[in-house]
């Protein structure tokens, strides 16, 4: 069993995101400082860094006039990482909250110095390429030319609040093109401009008709492959979105179920609207471009246990994009690894163990292997075979690694992990822990 080592060791948090905390050349992690073991409480004011050689901390971000920041992921092509932060000078009306808030870009190279991804426009007439709210858990595609969020409206959300007849304030997904800058009138002091070009994906529906493949919640995405994926036919699907999508079964049960978006090769495609404004109306959601398709891949209603379940978790593709990861419990009720590929079938139960899988997980570089918490132990699982190897040695109390991240570096050596640990004073923080993969 390879010996973990102990990263980071400064009294304060260090939470990780589920995905992308590696730099691409496997030498730094990124996390923030929220306070809470699970990050629930966003507080943190600092994003960094640290070398996992040396264990030299770099602050690549410290936030300003109130606002706090966290969530942090790093671009596997260079040198961006991408966070959220919550709002600056911050007023009664407009707090940290899922709809008001805005992912932000900082180089490695240049830190401190920071750019918004996501322009905001909060008055009519609406700006396509601007959101109306907030994006959370930004994760950059596999060739750093977009990033995927999860979104809420802001607009949306105080209609309802007011008791203006719109759409609802629904979590969906979305995307953002790097290199096509937003630019937004200063008609309200919360608008801002943008970085990117960015919309949203995800067609959502107000009440899902029990039994379709309606979605009333999109969440927990995943970019699908480095190349995208191979379709039924042998042709290539080369940009692609997995999430989880809420429907209504014909019982009237809301349950969670793998879904697609298939892109264009051709991101600029997404600026030409479909069948409704790509920036929304304001009693309306912003309406997904013409060249996005949103497709369902499982149907369990009929499981003993239908839909994904487990503890949460983001959907995860292998690197040749042929299986998507998620989690579904068992006959007996206990949480099982998965995979469906994209291209549509039967899923297939990898994991077979008693205990069950007790975190959010990451694939190997080959494609091989699943990194995950099972029973108090990181492990590794074999895709093919479900063979589970503990890496780490079971631990069993409030110190066992958390269940938010377990991270496999891109050269596929290190498997990055967090541990709540006493420190003095009676005060216990997260601590940033690695061990290998062999």
């Amino acid at each position: 069993m390879p010996e973990p080592r102990q990263i980071t060791a400064a009294p304060h948090g260090h939470v990780l995101t589920n995905c992308g905390v590696w730099s691409p050349d496997s030498r730094w992690i990124v996390y923030d400082v929220r306070s809470t073991p699970d990050g629930s409480v966003f507080d943190g004011t600092r994003i960094e860094r640290v070398d996992v050689e040396t264990g030299t901390v770099e602050v690549l971000y410290e936030s300003r006039h109130g606002a706090c920041c966290g969530v942090v992921t790093a671009s596997p092509v260079d040198d961006r990482v991408v966070f959220i932060q919550g709002p600056e000078s911050p007023e009664p009306d407009w707090t940290y909250g899922a709809a008001r808030r805005q992912g932000v870009v900082v180089r490695a190279s240049r830190p401190g110095v920071a750019e918004n991804l996501d322009a905001r426009d909060l008055t009519p007439p609406f700006t396509p390429g601007a959101l109306r709210g907030g994006s959370h858990v930004h994760v950059f595609s596999p060739d750093g030319a977009a990033v995927s969020f999860t979104y809420e409206d802001a607009l949306l959300e105080a209609a309802a609040a007011g008791g203006v007849a719109a759409e609802r304030n629904l979590r969906g997904v979305g995307l953002s093109v790097c290199g096509r800058p937003t630019t937004v009138p200063r008609r309200h002091p919360r608008n801002h401009d943008g970085s990117t070009f960015t919309v949203l994906g995800s067609r959502l529906c107000d009440v899902p008709r029990p039994g379709s493949d309606q979605i009333s919640r999109a969440f927990e995405e995943a970019w699908i492959g480095t190349n995208g994926y191979v379709r039924a036919d042998g042709s290539r699907q080369r940009r692609a979105i997995a999430f989880q999508g809420h429907v209504v079964t014909a019982a009237g049960a809301t349950i969670g179920e793998v879904f697609v978006l298939d892109l264009p090769d051709d991101l600029a495609d997404l600026a030409v609207a479909g069948d409704g404004p790509l920036e929304g109306t304001a009693v309306t959601r912003p309406v997904p471009p013409r060249c996005v398709r949103q497709r369902r891949l499982t149907f369990t209603a009929d499981r003993r246990h239908p839909g994904i379940q487990g503890p949460r978790h983001w959907l995860r593709s292998s690197p040749d994009g042929a299986r998507i990861a998620f989690l579904m419990r068992d006959d007996a009720g206990v949480a099982q690894l998965c995979v469906v590929s994209p291209a549509g079938g039967e899923p297939r139960q990898v994991t077979h163990d008693a205990t069950g899988i007790a975190s959010a997980f990451s694939w190997s570089p080959d494609g091989c292997r699943i990194a995950c918490v099972i029973d108090g132990s990181v492990c590794l699982v074999a895709v093919d075979s479900g063979e589970v190897t503990r890496v780490t040695p079971p631990v069993r109390d409030s110190s066992a690694p958390r269940p938010e991240a377990c991270v496999i570096s891109p050269d596929g050596s290190r498997i990055a992990y967090v541990r709540h640990l006493a420190a003095s004073a009676g005060r216990a923080w997260n601590q940033i822990f690695t061990v290998g993969t062999v």
